[in-house]
C-alpha cells in the first residue's frame, strides 16, 4: 500500500503549494537585504540629514545661504575627524577621553613649531602629528603594562597632558602664523565648499581602505571582536591596542590643526577646559554611525555622517536662536536615543535572522 501511494500523482493542494512557493533565485534574497538597508545606521542618519536639512531650510532663510554652508562644512569637517578619533579607539573595545587634550597639545605644538621655531607651515605640521602619534602611543602603552581599562588611562592623562601643556606655553597663544597655513582653512571652493571638508573625505576614504584592505586594519577588528581568539590566531593584541591610541594621536591632532588654521591662531582652550568641549562630538559620531562600543565594528561612513547630523542639528538650532545649553541637552538626548534605538535595531534583526 504504501508503494502505491507513493506513486500517485499529487493532489490539487500539493500542486497549488508547489506553484505559489518563491522561486529559489537571489531575488527570494532582496526582502531581507532591503531590510537589512533600512534598518541600517547609515541609511537612517541620511533620512535624518535630509529631513533637518529641509527642516532648517524652511525655518530659517539664512541656513541655505553660502556662507552658513560654507561655515558649517568647515565645522562637519573639524567634527567628523573628531569622531574618527573616537572611533579608532572604540573599535578595539576600548575608549579615548583624552582626544581633546591631545588635539590641543598638537595645535600648541604646531603653532609653536611655526612661530617660535620658524620652520615651514608643512614641516610644522608633520611635526606636530608625529608628537599626536607619540602622545596616543603613550596612552596605549600605559593601557598595555597597566592592564586598567582605557577609560582610567585616557581620564588622568586627559589632565596630565593638557596640565604639561599650560606650563610648556604658560597658557599663550600663537597668532603670527604662516599666512598661507592661516589662508588654507578660510579658502573657499565655489564659494560655498572648504577645503577642509576636502582633506577630511580624503581621510575618510583612507581609513575605510585602512579597515577593509590592510593587514593591520583587520587584525585591529579581530582584536577588538574578540581579544583572546585574536591572540590564538597570532595577532599580537597589545601591540594593536598602541597602533590604534597612536592613530587616535594623530587624527585629533589633525582636528587640533583644523582648528588653527580656521580661527588663525593656536589657543590653549581651543577645546575647552582640558579638552572636554571635543567628548560629546568624539562619542556621537561613531555611535551614531553604528560603532560597536563593545569593539569589532567600525563604521567609517556611518561616523562621517553621524558627526555631519551633529553639526547640522548645532547649526540649525543656533539660526534658531535657542540656547547654547538647550543645543547641549538636545545632543546628549540624541546619543542616549541613539544607544536605544541601535540596541532595538540589533534586536530586531538578530530575532529574525538578518545578521
Amino acid at each position: 500500500m504504501n508503494n502505491v501511494s507513493s506513486t500517485q500523482p499529487p493532489t490539487s493542494d500539493a500542486m497549488r503549494l508547489e506553484d505559489e512557493s518563491p522561486p529559489r533565485t537571489g531575488s527570494s534574497r532582496l526582502g531581507p537585504q532591503l531590510t537589512r538597508l533600512l534598518l541600517s545606521n547609515e541609511f537612517g542618519l541620511l533620512a535624518l540629514i535630509i529631513l533637518f536639512s529641509v527642516i532648517f531650510a524652511l525655518a530659517t532663510p539664512g541656513f541655505t545661504s553660502s556662507f552658513s554652508l560654507f561655515a558649517m562644512g568647515r565645522t562637519a569637517a573639524v567634527n567628523i575627524i573628531i569622531g574618527f578619533s573616537m572611533m579608532v579607539v572604540i573599535v578595539s573595545g576600548g575608549l579615548n577621553l583624552s582626544v581633546g587634550s591631545i588635539g590641543v597639545c598638537v595645535a600648541m605644538a604646531g603653532g609653536w613649531l611655526m612661530q617660535v621655531a620658524g620652520v615651514p607651515w608643512y614641516l610644522g605640521v608633520v611635526g606636530a602629528l608625529v608628537l599626536g602619534a607619540m602622545i596616543g602611543a603613550l596612552n596605549g602603552i600605559m593601557i598595555v603594562k597597566t592592564g586598567l581599562h582605557s577609560f582610567i588611562i585616557t581620564l588622568a592623562t586627559m589632565s596630565i597632558f593638557f596640565g604639561v601643556m599650560i606650563f610648556l606655553t604658560q597658557a599663550g597663544s600663537f597668532r603670527e602664523l604662516p599666512p598661507e597655513y592661516v589662508q588654507f582653512g578660510r579658502m573657499k571652493i565655489n564659494g560655498v565648499v572648504s577645503p577642509l571638508l576636502i582633506v577630511t573625505l580624503l581621510i575618510g576614504v583612507v581609513l575605510s581602505v585602512f579597515f577593509r584592505l590592510t593587514t593591520s586594519g583587520r587584525r585591529l577588528l579581530a582584536a577588538g571582536a574578540n581579544p583572546d581568539a585574536a591572540e590564538l590566531s597570532g595577532i599580537r593584541v597589545d601591540r594593536t591596542i598602541i597602533l590604534c591610541h597612536a592613530l587616535s594621536g594623530v587624527l585629533a591632532g589633525i582636528a587640533g590643526l583644523m582648528l588653527v588654521s580656521r580661527t588663525g591662531a593656536a589657543i590653549p582652550s581651543m577645546a575647552g577646559q582640558l579638552g572636554q568641549d571635543w567628548l560629546l562630538p568624539a562619542f556621537l559620531g561613531p555611535v551614531l554611525g553604528g560603532t560597536l562600543l563593545t569593539g569589532g565594528r567600525a563604521s567609517v561612513l556611518g561616523t562621517l555622517l553621524g558627526a555631519f547630523l551633529v553639526t547640522l542639528l548645532t547649526t540649525g538650532l543656533l539660526l534658531l536662536q535657542v540656547g547654547a545649553f538647550w543645543v547641549q541637552t538636545c545632543l546628549g538626548l540624541l546619543l542616549l536615543a541613539a544607544v536605544l534605538i541601535d540596541l532595538s535595531r540589533r534586536t530586531y534583526l538578530a530575532r529574525h535572522n538578518l545578521i
